[in-house]
């Protein structure tokens, strides 16, 4: 609920500015933290946080990489359509968290959990990347 009360009004709060000056593609919602002593080798995880760490980070790395076509893609769009994509963008945010809490509903409770969460952001963030990378394509 915390989450969703945040991308709302985020929503609210980037759909009242008449012109951004920087707007993110991805937002990594609350993932959980973890504290540990030890790095992880997550070419070959060995026990399920870590496998839930490591995913971790590759969701990071596919956000950050949206987050550079997302920028690369702003300003190239004319006027009249950049606030169209600023909606369209937030309206997939807001999707992609949904379906992701849905699929890892499934394994509520489970120390799997997590790791389905966030595979399943890194997949469709990675979908979404190709998509901006096309429309990027097309713009020029």
């Amino acid at each position: 609920m915390r989450q969703l009360l945040l991308v709302f009004s985020s929503m609210l709060t980037l759909s009242s500015l008449a012109t951004p000056i920087m707007t993110m593609a991805g937002t990594t919602p609350d993932l959980p933290q973890m504290r540990l002593a030890q790095k992880f080798n997550c070419n070959n995880p060995q026990n399920q946080v870590a496998i839930n760490e490591c995913a971790k980070l590759s969701y990071q790395n596919a956000d950050k990489k949206l987050n550079q076509v997302y920028q690369q893609l702003l300003p190239t769009l004319e006027r009249s359509r950049k606030q169209k994509f600023i909606s369209a963008q937030q309206a997939w945010l807001k999707f992609r968290d949904t379906n992701c809490e849905f699929e890892r509903s499934e394994y509520e409770g489970g120390s799997i959990a997590p790791s389905i969460y966030v595979g399943c952001l890194e997949n469709t963030t990675k979908l979404r990347t190709q998509q901006l990378q096309e429309y990027l394509k097309s713009d020029r």
